[in-house]
């Protein structure tokens, strides 16, 4: 049975296995205890919404006001662990007094030691295990940082629980690169008002000319851009949506809450799909 307590031992599970997998290719590979990821993870039971995360990859909730007016909401399901938030940062300074610059500015925004900005992870093992952080042989391969006396980041997860009602209409799962450029309220808005079928591509199309508008670029000109150079223009874009048709089964059960399962659909995406007349390109040609 899924409870909190299960998903957070999977969470300890696969961060064991990662630190395992460091240790395993050490000295071979020293640069991977510098890698990391944030997670982020949805699970419906019966009428129960888990959300667990690491990191700023983010969930956020799509749900009419009421259910006779066609008025959405947003409603923000996590948190985000990165110290360009100032609660974060001040956490995470106050929970490492006895470390030496913690959090400082490093290549225009704050990062833990000066090399990441989330404040928890699966991974990154550099910053939970002095051992290796402090080892000339990886030192080569992150930004110079003083001697770690502790672990200064974390993978224990944040675990939102909610019961779901009528109301709820769809889910938003996406990494920071996205939440970067479009707003909770501006994705639910396209979401709701959006066909099903293709509309996380919609999503990144959306952000991606968000950003490009920002560096006062067309999108296909942004999309030209190397790789190696465009991760300093924007961070990756990833996104799920997940709709929870509950508003259809209400109606037919006694007591909602009481109901035992619901329905959920994942539409097939754009890029999932081969036929002719489908819009396979992020950016409209100009």
């Amino acid at each position: 049975m899924v409870s909190a307590d299960i998903i957070r031992e999977a969470f300890v599970a696969t961060e064991e296995e990662f630190l395992r997998l460091v240790q395993d290719s050490w000295p071979r590979t020293p640069k991977l205890a510098s890698v990391g990821s944030c997670c982020l993870v949805g699970v419906i039971v019966g009428n129960v919404l888990y959300v667990a995360n690491l990191g700023d990859s983010r969930a956020v909730l799509g749900r009419y006001l009421d259910l006779d007016e066609d008025e959405v909401a947003a409603e923000r399901l996590t948190r985000d662990h990165n110290v360009a938030v100032e609660e974060v940062r001040k956490e995470v300074i106050e929970l490492h007094a006895d470390e030496p610059d913690v959090v400082v500015r490093a290549r225009g925004v704050w990062r833990i030691k000066g090399i990441i900005q989330v404040s928890r992870s699966i991974g990154d093992v550099c910053l939970k295990k002095p051992e290796y952080c402090n080892d000339p042989l990886l030192q080569q391969f992150i930004s110079p940082v003083s001697p770690l006396q502790q672990a200064v980041i974390t993978a224990e997860p944040c675990i939102y629980t909610r019961k779901l009602t009528p109301h709820d209409l769809f889910l938003i799962f996406a990494s920071d690169g996205f939440w970067e450029q479009l707003s909770d309220e501006d994705a639910v808005e396209m979401v709701f008002n959006n066909p099903r079928e293709g509309i996380a591509k919609r999503l990144v199309k959306a952000a991606l000319e968000a950003a490009a508008k920002k560096m006062e670029v067309s999108c296909n000109e942004l999309k030209g851009i190397p790789k190696g150079m465009r991760r300093h223009l924007h961070d990756d874009m990833t996104v799920i949506v997940v709709y929870l048709d509950t508003h259809y089964l209400a109606p037919m059960v006694p007591s909602f809450e009481s109901e035992k399962y619901i329905s959920t659909n994942t539409p097939t995406d754009i890029f999932s799909l081969n036929r002719r007349g489908s819009d396979s390109r992020l950016c409209p040609e100009p």
